[in-house]
């Protein structure tokens, strides 16, 4: 190749390269990507999937059954043959076929009984699914927000770390001018050796925030892994102008808990209406249908027996002339045909089978009970998913006015806090303040910002939770 040529392609391949490693996931796509590989999700999709064949199960209990048989057998030792009557060692070979169709006609009404219950737990394994897709982008939605207050957290402290360093290059200027001790431009050095530590302190709890959320994600290779922190993420306040009985109301009718909860309950009494069709008779239809062929030779006909022409069989009274019959041979022929023996044998029956259940141990009274006593515990479910609902809608309304109530505080700290640092600043500049004391000052406003930053993305957090329950999900179809 040449090198021209293989240069630029090498170029090519690494800006392919670079453009592969510099993409930044946002949330809606880690979201997404996670509702498409989480393993956990995956295994919801496949319960799905047999509930749905269960259905079919239940759907193949009103159709009629057919079954069918066929057998060769080959018998060896002694039998009566066929042809002398005479009892002999041989081998004789027979083939048997048959079919039954059977369908039930009255079963206690347990096949519609289990359809239902079929159709209701595709619709619970549903509710499942949505529940466990809701719970991952919750998670993720978190871990995402931890990312990005982490960036936000470290760019706070290398932003001190600039400011210091100016502020060092300051202080040389007057400790060089004799207007400052040297000790203050000590001090100076040490409050940058303390940010470049509180910066490896932030950089590490980036990359563990990161290594969480690629994990969350699943992905398999998270090297290179960033998020998007170009697009600002809404604040919402407009859910915080509700009550939370409204809250509450809206959760009723959205939230998949009370749905599951609610379905359990229908298929636990489904299940009771099952145990109890067992004390009914039930009655089926059958139809069955059999042959049989054999291998054996069989006699075809008879004809004069020349050798032994007539045989005495009695006497005549009074002159006992003997009375003659004529001898016959009975001719033997090979087996008749496969299908024309199929066709002479076959055998067919039908009719109807009653069964009545007398007594089977308490078996179909124990099963009533047991159902039962889970139906009772279906309510009781119902009845906690609601009052714990309730208690996280308000705990969750409550959590969210408080983030709210701390951001905004944070933010009025912070532009005290910015006001106080730069009043330090003035009165170090004309040496009022030694570098210490500055330095301080210049401590309580990194606090202050990585206040506001902290509250920002728990108040975010928090308003994501009361959107849950008001049924606003992470994306926006």
């Amino acid at each position: 190749m040449n090198p021209k040529k293989y240069f630029s392609l090498l170029l090519l391949l690494i800006g392919f390269y670079s453009n592969g490693q510099s993409r930044k996931w946002t949330l809606e796509e880690c979201v997404r990507y996670a509702l498409d590989h989480n393993i956990s999700i995956r295994q919801s999709e496949l319960d799905t999937q047999t509930a749905a064949i269960d259905k079919k199960d239940a759907f193949g209990s009103f159709l009629p059954t057919v079954s069918a048989s066929a057998s060769h057998s080959w018998n060896i030792g002694l039998n009566q043959d066929i042809t002398t009557g005479l009892l002999q060692n041989q081998t004789t070979q027979f083939t048997s076929a048959g079919a039954t169709v059977g369908i039930d006609i009255y079963k206690g009404l347990q096949n519609v009984y289990t359809l239902r219950r079929t159709n209701l737990s595709i619709v619970a394994a549903k509710y499942q699914l949505r529940k466990m897709q809701e719970d991952i982008s919750l998670n993720v939605a978190n871990a995402f927000l931890q990312v990005l207050f982490n960036k936000e957290s470290l760019k706070v402290q290398n932003e001190q770390l600039a400011i210091d360093k100016q502020q060092l290059n300051r202080t040389q200027e007057l400790v060089n001018a004799g207007n400052l001790p040297k000790g203050d431009l000590l001090d100076v050095k040490a409050t940058i050796a303390s940010d470049n530590q509180k910066i490896i302190t932030a950089e590490n709890a980036l990359l563990i925030s990161k290594l969480s959320l690629a994990q969350l994600l699943q992905l398999d290779s998270f090297d290179n892994f960033d998020v998007d922190d170009s697009n600002e993420i809404e604040m919402e306040q407009t859910l915080l102008s509700q009550t939370p009985t409204s809250i509450y109301d809206k959760a009723k009718q959205e939230r998949v808990e009370l749905k599951i909860a609610q379905t359990n309950l229908e298929i636990a009494e489904k299940n009771v209406a099952i145990a109890r069709a067992a004390y009914q008779p039930t009655l089926r239809g059958f139809y069955n249908f059999n042959s049989r062929v054999a291998y054996s030779d069989r006699i075809v006909g008879a004809e004069p027996n020349l050798a032994n022409p007539t045989s005495i069989v009695g006497y005549v009274e009074g002159t006992n002339q003997n009375v003659l019959k004529p001898n016959f041979s009975s001719i033997i022929g090979r087996p008749d045909a496969f299908f024309n023996q199929f066709s002479d044998n076959k055998g067919q029956s039908f009719g109807i089978q009653l069964s009545v259940p007398v007594f089977n141990g308490f078996s179909v009274r124990n099963n009533v009970e047991r159902n039962k006593v889970s139906l009772e515990k279906s309510k009781i479910a119902l009845e906690q998913q609601e009052l714990d609902l309730e208690r996280n809608v308000y705990t969750a309304f409550t959590d969210a006015k408080g983030a709210l109530k701390s951001y905004e505080s944070a933010i009025e700290a912070l532009d005290s806090r910015s006001q106080s640092y730069d009043y330090a600043k003035d009165k170090f500049e004309v040496g009022l303040m030694n570098a210490f004391e500055l330095s301080q000052s210049q401590t309580l406003l990194a606090n202050a910002q990585s206040e506001v930053i902290r509250t920002k993305y728990d108040y975010i957090f928090k308003t994501k939770i009361l959107e849950f329950y008001f049924g606003i999900p992470i994306l926006k179809n």
